[in-house]
């Protein structure tokens, strides 16, 4: 296990930054952007600061994955994609650094200039940015792959198009994106989406690719092998563009990334102990304790690496649909949180070691407070006051029991909610409204998804004391992924990562348009109006300290709205890798985040 290398000045700088940051860079090219203040790193710097500036090149990484895909095209809706190839097999216009939240620096650009209020955004292209196939990365490639994203590619691109008033050549290698809606972040998220080949996808429907096309990108990797739903390789390209690039040193180290996929949790991990997987992120802490002693770790083959993290909880639980009348009420949303035994499920699973998820944006400054709000955060709420769930401006907080099995506080809170809500338990013990209807619910989960189920399997014995008896439903992942894009359940297994730079991906999670349009993060139909305020006051507050209260308002919306029942996250990330596979000594604030593994990995015999 490697130490905490968190530097406690750079972990004040970064997070500083954020939260006390009140200027904005004047206008003029630079070779980065922050969102407030200038970025960290001057023009002339030699490499990122959480990297092995020399680590050696070679050797590969060897991962798994549960379920299958039957697409390579992570652009858009349609098909299962080995959801890695965003991130390794595609560039954008800006890259990031790990150390600054809100910091961007020029990747296939070489600059980027703004309007005096950001109005718009301009950028020049590089002149040795190149495709993998060797042709040159040119503005109008830039323009059509904006625009094909932004109207036919995965919905998450689409809100930031509509934003885009126009997009047009400004020279040989520059391009401008004018806006037509006031928001500080656009001038920043504009720049980070994938560049791809007009040329390869004239005459294809992009919409409808699958395995059939591998789209062409500038990414130091390329697919070069793969097998539908078995596994993917990709290869280091020898000849790519920007390795010599200061953002690109000490990166992209390996020469072959491999996914390999698998049905079940259980088979994984048998291959990786079998040797066939080289490195493997375990999420059990009590798994971790308990089923890392096999021979390749006794003999010191494989090593355990736990690696720190400042980056906020974000949200895992069971999100419950409130597109269904039996979870559209916030008092049936409190009673099933209430029912969940937390302190025993969590003492049964992982010996109670994990701390639980307390809000979407807890263990980070951007956090909300359980108490009754104040300040500049009561000052954004209070015009929506009186439609606001009870909870928000008061103050909110999970039950907490007292680990044992019963929890019988817990219960009968819930079922005097419940009552509440004009459901009561007939002399049969079955939960009924006053029409008669029995309150029927089914959970919803992926095969193989072996954590969230053996959690379902204790929770459903708590919802039988309330005269619940929930059917769980198992599908495997191609269906489960039509049915989540569709929001065709009733609750199911919820993941949502929050970033250290809340942007724009705030509406796509939250926003109304998610209600009915298929495939955002809405999974829960949030269709509050308060909401979609907070996420304006965030995208356009005039200081770090303004854009914080946002966040912390919008925080108490998701949280005390009751749409998840949240279980534990892991301070750390627990990675079991061969010996051979190095990371740098210093962590950035994001930790193992993407990118982390395996962009700055090497791999090195001693």
């Amino acid at each position: 296990m490697k130490p905490n290398f968190f530097g406690a000045r750079a972990v004040r700088l970064a997070i500083g930054a954020v939260i006390l940051g009140t200027g904005f860079a004047t206008a003029e090219p630079q070779h980065g952007i922050a969102m407030y203040g200038d970025p960290a790193l001057p023009p002339d710097f030699v490499s990122l600061p959480h990297v092995n500036p020399d680590a050696p090149k070679g050797g590969q990484i060897v991962t798994g994955e549960v379920g299958s895909f039957d697409s390579l095209n992570p652009h858009i809706l349609k098909g299962r994609v080995p959801w890695q190839l965003r991130y390794l097999a595609y560039e954008s216009l800006m890259g990031r650094s790990y150390d600054e939240p809100f910091t961007l620096y020029g990747l296939l650009a070489e600059s980027i200039d703004v309007g005096p209020n950001r109005e718009w955004v301009e950028f020049t292209l590089r002149p040795e940015a190149k495709f993998s196939d060797g042709s040159p990365v040119t503005v109008e490639d830039v323009l059509w792959s904006y625009e094909t994203l932004g109207t036919v590619g995965h919905p998450r691109y689409h809100g930031v198009w509509g934003k885009v008033a126009s997009a047009e050549q400004t020279g040989e290698r520059s391009v401008k994106f004018t806006f037509n809606t006031e928001d500080r972040e656009l001038a920043l998220i504009i720049g980070m989406r994938p560049i791809l080949k007009k040329a390869q996808w004239e005459g294809r429907d992009f919409a409808e690719s699958g395995i059939d096309i591998i789209p062409l990108s500038t990414a130091p990797y390329t697919i070069t092998d793969f097998e539908a739903g078995r596994f993917v390789e990709l290869t280091r390209n020898p000849d790519y563009w920007g390795k010599d690039l200061p953002l690109r040193r000490g990166t992209n180290n390996l020469d072959t990334i491999r996914m390999e996929f698998f049905s079940d949790g259980n088979a994984m991990f048998e291959a990786f102990k079998a040797g066939i997987l080289n490195s493997n992120r375990e999420t059990n802490a009590a798994k971790w304790d308990r089923d890392y002693g096999f021979p390749s770790i006794a003999a010191g083959d494989v090593v355990k690496s736990e690696i720190p993290h400042q980056r906020p909880t974000g949200i895992t639980g069971l999100v419950m649909n409130t597109r269904r009348d039996i979870f559209a009420d916030w008092r049936v949303r409190e009673a099933m949180i209430q029912a969940f035994n937390f302190e025993f499920i969590n003492a049964t699973l992982t010996d109670g070691q994990l701390p639980r998820i307390t809000s979407y944006f807890s263990n980070s400054p951007f956090g909300m407070r359980h108490e009754a709000a104040s300040g500049r955060v009561l000052d954004l709420l209070s015009p929506y006051a009186a439609d606001l769930i009870p909870g928000v401006i008061e103050g909110y907080s999970l039950p907490v029991s007292d680990g044992r099995e019963a929890n019988r506080k817990g219960i009968r809170a819930a079922i005097a909610l419940l009552e509440e809500a004009g459901w009561t338990v007939d002399d049969a013990g079955v939960l009924r409204n006053a029409s008669g209807d029995a309150f029927e619910m089914e959970i919803l989960l992926r095969q193989g998804a072996n954590e969230p189920q053996q959690i379902v399997d204790i929770y459903v014995e708590a919802l039988k004391r309330l005269g619940i008896n929930p059917s769980v439903e198992v599908i495997d992942k191609a269906q489960y992924t039509e049915r989540t894009k569709a929001y065709d359940f009733d609750m199911t297994w919820y993941t949502r990562g929050m970033s250290l730079s809340p942007g724009n991906e705030q509406m796509l999670y939250w926003g109304p348009d998610g209600v009915t349009e298929p495939g955002t993060g809405n999974w829960m139909g949030i269709n509050e109006p308060a909401a979609v305020a907070m996420i304006d006051a965030m995208l356009n507050a005039p200081s770090g300290e303004d854009m914080v209260a946002a966040v912390r308002a919008l925080d108490r919306i998701l949280t005390a709205g009751r749409y998840v029942v949240p279980v534990w996250y892991t301070p750390v990330s627990l990675i079991a890798h061969d010996k051979n596979l190095h990371y740098p000594e210093t962590i950035p604030i994001y930790g193992d985040w993407i990118g982390f593994q395996p962009d700055v990995w090497w791999y090195a015999e001693d």
